[in-house]
């Protein structure tokens, strides 16, 4: 079928289009896959040394991530995205079934462990910025808003179904059947990422047919230089980056560091623990669920910008909710908003940005959640011994509120609209 054609034909809509399908089942799979691998490791490191030790090890992944996202998103746009995603896909396939293997052999000490950690957090450095670069080369640009909530309710999927099926592989075979569980997972992405078919960029559909693909000549630096002066130049990217980089920061550690210490000064114990986080992930689920179906929303830099000071709002509630079941409702609250505002901030990084650099701009874009935030949860923890829990949660609200505000005061970012 000639390319006129195909351009001619109506899109389907993402929940019924093959290709989405495809790609959101491979995804689906590799997060399951990502869940059961470090639920594997961490039993693994808890067998072999102090908690301490343990904790060492699950952090090392996080150093190469932070250190070369950037350059990820440079090797994702250089050399295309699904190759990237395959490639990652069947390093993790390999190394986990190979730790599989080791653990059923010998009991390896810490070292091996945290060598697995190194490189499974450098392939993750490149594997982020190549899945946030391919939903435009599978999806039409109307359609990319709800492969954002499909894609946020596979991530809950994959976060509910790995921690169990985790468990009872550990509880089943011991480290090395979860370690091969999550090879197998990890298999199970490929074939359905080697049938997709992409869509050509469009300054390559003027091209030959022998010229067509990603450039892969010329210094990394520059290229990552070139991303840059794109999002300081887009009149929405550049201040929707910092929009995210500030909600980040006053999000993530009050949420990954003081729900726990809220629920132990509260005597919730563990289970508490566990019941917020589920209110906040059937908060946010809603939130995808919400957007997979109606496709966009209206005036979207505006409602991005209320639903974080809304949420920041709900952010500092918790520190203040006197029972669990209310700050379990709370925590639904704060799910369903951070899940809309995060939607939309991926959804309009998808429609915004020129797709030859979304690469780079989603690798931008994830470093403040999965680079830079994480640095500030000592000191979370250490604010929070030496003023409370309370002015923890007001500080980070604070922030998110700060991000929320921002949004609303860019013209440019607060009209900005997702395409019908």
């Amino acid at each position: 079928m000639s390319a006129a054609v195909l351009a001619a034909a109506p899109p389907r809509p993402a929940h019924r289009d093959p290709q989405v399908l495809r790609w959101l089942g491979a995804y689906t799979a590799s997060t399951v896959g990502d869940s059961v691998y470090y639920l594997a490791l961490s039993w693994a490191a808890v067998s072999s040394g102090s908690p301490a030790q343990a904790g060492l090890v699950m952090a090392v992944s996080a150093v190469p991530r932070a250190l070369l996202l950037l350059f990820g998103g440079v090797i994702a746009d250089r050399l295309g995205p699904r190759r990237v995603v395959l490639a990652s896909d069947t390093a993790r396939c390999l190394m986990t079934l190979g730790l599989a293997a080791v653990l059923l052999a010998t009991s390896p000490g810490l070292w091996l462990l945290a060598a697995a950690a190194l490189v499974f957090g450098a392939v993750d450095a490149v594997f982020l910025p190549a899945v946030g670069a391919l939903p435009p080369r599978i999806a039409a640009r109307d359609q990319l808003a709800r492969v954002q909530g499909l894609r946020g309710l596979a991530y809950r999927m994959g976060s509910v179904l790995g921690a169990p099926l985790g468990g009872l592989a550990v509880a089943t075979g011991g480290p090395a059947s979860a370690f091969g569980a999550a090879g197998a997972l990890f298999a199970l992405s490929l074939p359905l990422l080697r049938a997709l078919r992409l869509r050509p960029l469009p300054a390559e559909e003027k091209l030959p047919a022998g010229e067509k693909g990603e450039k892969a000549d010329g210094p990394v630096l520059r290229d990552l230089a070139d991303g840059l002066r794109h999002l300081r130049g887009h009149r929405v990217l550049g201040p929707l980056m910092i929009t995210i980089l500030l909600a980040d920061l006053g999000f993530v550690g009050p949420l990954n560091v003081g729900l726990a210490l809220l629920a132990e000064q509260r005597g919730w114990g563990a289970p508490g623990i566990g019941w917020l986080l589920a209110g906040f992930g059937a908060g946010a689920g809603a939130a995808s669920l919400l957007l997979a179906v109606r496709g966009r929303l209206p005036r979207a830099g505006a409602t991005l910008g209320w639903t974080m000071i809304l949420g920041a709002a709900a952010v500092a509630a918790l520190a203040f909710a006197p029972r669990l079941p209310v700050a379990v409702a709370v925590a639904v609250a704060v799910g369903l908003l951070a899940g809309v505002s995060g939607a939309l901030c991926h959804a309009l990084v998808q429609t915004e940005c020129d797709p030859a650099y979304l690469g780079r701009v989603s690798a931008v874009s994830s470093l403040g959640s999965l680079g830079l935030a994480p640095l500030g949860m000592p000191l979370t923890g250490a604010a929070a011994g030496l003023w409370g829990t309370g002015p923890v949660f007001v500080a980070g609200a604070a922030v998110c509120a700060l991000s929320g505000a921002f949004a609303l005061t860019v013209p440019s970012l607060r009209r900005a609209e997702l395409p019908r």
